[in-house]
């Protein structure tokens, strides 16, 4: 896993509480998701990112999910694989919708229909230019040109898990296993979970409908005590090592 994804009604104040609590910098706003009635930021957590999007227009699918949610949340998860040419063949074999292709020289990519594959729209992309995607720098052209420059690591080392709501989560859990044939286990503390090459994504029951979906992020810390204060200066500490950002609750471990 790459990104992760965020949408807000206002987009700098989402950004802000990231940056301010976090200690991350922006190193990219995208002029390309203008074609989704979107705008952005991104912010980058060693090789991977935290974005932020927010509606530019009305209609647009962002507006219609944050209704549904009733404010800020999760919204998108994106992967990098070897081949995203080859994921997508297999996936629309298995039934699967994508709703959006992008196919240049340097990068392939597909979004998929979240009714097939729920609890997030999930983007899996593959960089001509990567070589060794797996490494933690590893090229991502979404992240802009310079995006390495923009690493920050005094207050976070890296994003270790992803905490998805759905109904019957075993079930939902399934459905990703299937997908993207990996193993479902469990994770410390019980629920269903996929390990991925460096985060895990763990599945637990929704209490309600604006529940559902990417509602949690897990972060290894580098500097603890800063990443706290910070939050509770701004109002938003919500337990000994969790905090409200974005709309997620976003857990040091």
């Amino acid at each position: 896993m790459r990104q992760v994804v965020f949408v807000a009604g206002a987009l700098q104040p989402a950004v802000d509480e990231l940056r301010d609590v976090l200690g991350l910098d922006i190193c990219f706003r995208d002029p390309g998701v203008a074609e989704f009635g979107l705008e952005n930021a991104l912010l980058p957590v060693n090789g991977n990112f935290l974005e932020v999007v927010s509606p530019t227009k009305e209609g647009t699918t962002a507006g219609r999910y944050l209704e549904r949610r009733g404010g800020a949340g999760g919204y998108m998860l994106l992967f990098q694989c070897d081949d995203a040419a080859a994921v997508r063949e297999r996936l629309l074999a298995k039934g699967l919708r994508a709703v959006w292709c992008h196919d240049e020289p340097d990068c392939v990519a597909t979004h998929y229909h979240p009714q097939d594959l729920p609890g997030a729209i999930v983007s899996i992309d593959s960089m001509s230019h990567a070589g060794d995607w797996h490494k933690e720098l590893a090229d991502w052209k979404w992240a802009g040109p310079a995006w390495r420059q923009h690493v920050a690591t005094e207050r976070v080392q890296a994003l270790a898990a992803v905490e998805i709501r759905a109904e019957d989560p075993g079930a939902l859990g399934a459905r990703w296993s299937d997908v993207f044939e990996r193993p479902l286990g469990r994770s410390a503390n019980g629920a269903p979970a996929i390990a991925f090459d460096n985060i895990t994504v763990r599945f637990v029951e929704a209490q309600d409908e604006s529940c559902h979906g990417i509602t949690g992020v897990d972060i290894l810390p580098q500097d603890r005590n800063a990443i706290l204060a910070a939050a509770e200066a701004r109002g938003l500490r919500t337990g000994d090592n969790q905090m409200r950002l974005a709309g997620v609750t976003v857990t040091l471990i």
